[in-house]
């Protein structure tokens, strides 16, 4: 079998996973090509994605490793036998293969956790807004608005959502834009597993809230991931310690932020705050008053 010429986020951490068990378990590259009966660099070209591993190889390489965890084993089986294809292959051609990445991490996902500090959250984009922001590339545009369809169809995961009032406030394509965004959602609230809540400005504490994030949790905890935004672009993560890191990062943030957006529940008093009412109040400004 023939080195991979493009490694996907799901080859290349499946390979870290090997790696991860085998450190934990003591054993060199060399060590486990020979109980596997493969030559050491071939392990180390597994470990990096560059080879794939069949079902008995993978097996017999959890039991050297003494991972005996059933729900950990099945993940990464199905990490290694999935195909990587799905309604995103089309847009190959389209969108970076970060994207691409982005879309199959969440097909898998158990759940999806944003935080967001000048953008709405792309699941959560009308099409006017993503077209501001795809600069009105029709492709990638339907790339964003399929990614959508994860919240709304059979099994749709859990979403929860911190917005930075900072984003609500961006006049991206102008106020018609913006209003139609911030009604979309008040929308999306009214769906079941979605969560969102804003971040407002007079927060007086600070949670290391300047960096977008989200957390794709996957069919166990060991293989949850973290998708980081910075200025170059953006970066998988998924070493144990910097998920549980974004983890605890995520909960202090939703500790900060007003209460959830909810269309079905009054406020209790004139003075209460919560996300419905300050989303309000400023698309009352961005409708002119």
């Amino acid at each position: 079998m023939g080195f991979r010429t493009g490694i996907s986020e799901r080859q290349r951490r499946f390979g870290e996973e090997l790696r991860r068990v085998r450190d934990v378990a003591g054993l060199s590259a060399l060590e486990i090509g020979e109980a596997l009966g493969v030559k050491g660099p071939n392990i180390s070209h597994t470990e990096a994605g560059r080879l794939g591993l069949n079902s008995e190889r993978l097996n017999a390489w959890l039991d050297i490793c003494k991972v005996t965890d059933p729900e950990y084993r099945a993940g990464l089986i199905a990490m290694s036998e999935s195909t990587g294809k799905g309604w995103w292959t089309e847009f190959k051609h389209d969108v970076i293969p970060r994207a691409l990445d982005l879309a199959e991490v969440e097909a898998s996902a158990t759940a999806l956790d944003s935080y967001e500090t000048l953008l709405i959250p792309g699941l959560l984009q009308t099409r006017a807004y993503s077209e501001v922001m795809q600069g009105y590339n029709e492709r990638k545009v339907e790339f964003r608005q399929q990614r959508q369809r994860i919240l709304t169809g059979e099994n749709a995961p859990p979403f929860r959502a911190v917005i930075h009032e900072a984003a609500l406030h961006m006049m991206y394509g102008g106020p018609t834009v913006m209003r139609d965004q911030l009604n979309h959602l008040i929308e999306m609230s009214r769906l079941p597993n979605v969560t969102i809540q804003v971040l407002p400005f007079d927060c007086t504490a600070y949670a290391s809230n300047d960096t977008p994030f989200m957390v794709a949790r996957g069919s166990h905890t060991r293989l949850h991931t973290v998708l980081l935004e910075h200025p170059h672009g953006s970066t998988f993560v998924g070493d144990p310690e910097s998920v549980a890191a974004f983890d605890q990062k995520f909960d202090r943030i939703r500790g900060l932020a007003l209460p959830p957006l909810s269309v079905s529940t009054p406020a209790p008093s004139t003075t209460y705050r919560d996300s419905m009412g300050l989303i309000q109040h400023i698309r009352y400004k961005v409708q002119g008053g």
